[in-house]
């Protein structure tokens, strides 16, 4: 039988499967939500995409895309700007490194939890100068973006809030608010495979 819709593999928590979802829900692109539990992957996952990590888009012709960023490309048929490009850069590798090293310290060797928040923060600052100017950023971008420093404030939200960004704390209130994410975060079984005999 033929794939109605495209599949996807994601897992609820992991950002880079939230940002898809997100652009996913904005753009009532159907799919087929296949919930993921990393420890257990399932096999059909591990033989479309041998690196198993989520999130994956499979599509109807049999193409597989294996990158967050490239199936919001696909879902949005966004063409990132230059400014676009340099903001998701340095969230997907700057933030992105320190955040792993401030939140599993224990997984490094030889990592201080403290400067690692502390070198993640020198973006979010700059992040914070970005939303206070006058003209917003997309809401391609917004969508990229925002489950990282999501995770990053959850980690230890006592001392995010009492820092002084306010246009971070305003700008990632409105997310956490909004349809879209809730809607994202709709929460899913463990999707098993059924054998056809």
């Amino acid at each position: 039988m033929a794939q109605q819709n495209p599949i996807l593999y994601s897992f609820r928590r992991c950002p880079y499967a939230m940002r898809d979802r997100m652009s996913i829900v904005r753009m009532e692109y159907e799919v087929e939500h296949r919930e993921v539990i990393l420890r257990d992957r399932p096999e059909h996952m591990m033989e479309i995409s041998p690196k198993g990590t989520v999130p994956i888009l499979l599509l109807q012709d049999g193409t597989v895309i294996e990158e967050s960023l490239e199936i919001m490309q696909h879902v949005l048929s966004w063409r990132l700007s230059e400014t676009e490009t340099h903001w998701v850069s340095r969230n997907d590798d700057e933030f992105k490194f320190h955040l792993d090293r401030y939140k599993y310290p224990n997984r490094y060797d030889d990592i201080d939890e403290i400067e690692q928040r502390t070198a993640a923060s020198k973006y979010l600052l700059d992040l914070d100068t970005l939303l206070g100017q006058d003209e917003e950023i997309s809401i391609n971008l917004n969508d990229a973006l925002f489950p990282f420093v999501r995770q990053f404030a959850n980690h230890d939200r006592v001392w995010f809030d009492a820092q002084d960004w306010s246009n971070v704390h305003s700008w990632l209130a409105d997310n956490l608010e909004s349809e879209s994410f809730k809607a994202c975060m709709k929460k899913h079984k463990q999707w098993v495979e059924t054998i056809n005999k």
